[in-house]
């Protein structure tokens, strides 16, 4: 099983709270994709991103096909119109 974490800066903050139920929307959408947590950070503090999301998938193949599947392009396109910037981690749940 994989883990694929991200966290997001956007140029608009409010997008925030668009985006993540566009991300849990994805979840049956996407073959291999279990789970999808996704939510606004609500701190704001000077070291926070925007969104994050925790993603839980079959394999790393399930990984491939999510990170290209239709569904998941879309909601990158829409994201990427806002993204200032983000970071990811990836890892294999022992």
């Amino acid at each position: 099983m994989i883990k694929h974490i991200v966290c997001h800066r956007y140029t608009d903050k409010a997008q925030a709270a668009v985006i993540a139920p566009m991300l849990r929307g994805l979840v049956g959408q996407v073959p291999g994709l279990l789970s999808m947590e996704a939510g606004p950070d609500f701190m704001g503090s000077a070291r926070s991103y925007d969104l994050a999301l925790v993603a839980t998938l079959e394999s790393r193949e399930a990984l491939a096909v999510y990170a290209n599947h239709p569904a998941h392009v879309k909601v990158k396109e829409y994201i990427h119109q806002y993204l200032q910037n983000g970071v990811s981690v990836d890892f294999e749940v022992e």
